[in-house]
């Protein structure tokens, strides 16, 4: 990763100025909220896939900057608002805003933020990249809700978690390459193209994450938490299709209680492991890898491509 951003550097740079510029306000509390928002803030992955998709298509520009700051912008807000669905007091090793400034100002710092995007792509035209951002919200919100209507009822088979991952993640990483591809071309075609590439790779991401509740390293996060939250992954599923009839129903049994012990937990971890759930898992993510490389491979080949590469092998590889 630090290859990469030595590599983007000056893009990076322009990237937070106009962030920067997008989300000042005369309100000294929202002012100072976003000062802590952008001190706070996490690897960039999004604004670093718009500007590799733009350079991979053609020159970065004004246009490419801004389509990371709304892409930056929409995913800050949709992070504050999960806090407060989620009541998490901790975000990224920070305090998240809801438990320093409370519920209320929590949603109405991520309105903010959303309108902030809104007015951004609006003041300047960018028409089309606003409704490439605004379709992924969208995705984002009917992926949330189908997990939560699924998650009680625990019938999530492979088909529906893939929607639903498609949604919640993939959609957000696909929607950034796209808009830094329209920013440097203007090509229906070759936008549709590495919006296809970061679909593919966003879905090897949150299968990266699924992976990460079931290890034993300290990733900033605790393991189990999917678990504990009753989210249904991928190793969970293939487990919950492959173990027998009464292991199937000791594992729903723990799923379905809100009060899960550390005992009951690790024993549904140690089931998904010993069932080649991770197995399975890792060899998933690694087709979407593949196929997300054979669209970028494509491409020209450049040093866009190259450094995208790098992002790729990062995103797969990486422990936290």
């Amino acid at each position: 990763m630090k290859e990469i951003k030595k590599y983007l550097q000056d893009d990076l740079n322009a990237f937070e100025i106009n962030f920067n510029s997008a989300v000042k306000s005369k309100v000294s509390l929202l002012d100072n909220i976003m000062k802590y928002i952008v001190k706070s803030k996490g690897k960039q992955l999004r604004p670093i896939f718009v500007i590799l998709s733009g350079k991979l298509c053609g020159t970065v520009n004004e246009r490419t900057y801004r389509a990371a700051s709304l892409i930056e912008l929409l995913h800050t807000a949709t992070l504050v608002h999960d806090d407060v669905v989620d009541d998490a007091n901790r975000r990224r090793s920070f305090f998240s805003i809801n438990a320093l400034w409370k519920n209320k100002i929590a949603v109405l710092v991520g309105d903010y933020l959303l309108s902030k995007g809104l007015l951004l792509s609006l003041n300047n035209k960018d028409f089309r990249i606003l409704e490439i951002l605004a379709t992924a919200v969208k995705d984002m919100s009917e992926g949330e809700l189908l997990q939560a209507e699924k998650a009680r009822r625990l019938d999530i088979t492979e088909e529906i978690y893939f929607e639903i991952i498609t949604c919640k993640t993939a959609s957000l990483i696909s929607s950034a390459c796209a808009a830094g591809a329209w920013s440097t071309t203007e090509n229906e075609e070759i936008t549709d193209k590495l919006r296809l590439f970061g679909e593919k790779i966003g879905i090897a991401f949150q299968i990266k994450d699924d992976l990460f509740d079931y290890g034993k390293v300290d990733i900033g996060k605790p393991t189990g938490n999917d678990i504990k939250e009753k989210k249904m992954t991928l190793p969970l599923i293939y487990t919950l299709n492959h173990c027998d009839s009464k292991t199937k129903a000791k594992i729903i049994h723990i799923f379905k209680n809100p009060a899960k012990k550390k005992t009951e937990v690790n024993f549904i971890i140690d089931t998904v492991i010993a069932q080649g759930g991770i197995n399975y898992a890792e060899e998933v993510m690694r087709k979407y890898k593949q196929e997300a490389l054979d669209i970028l491979d494509s491409l020209n080949k450049s040093e866009a491509r190259d450094h995208m590469h790098k992002l790729v092998d990062y995103i797969t590889e990486r422990n936290y």
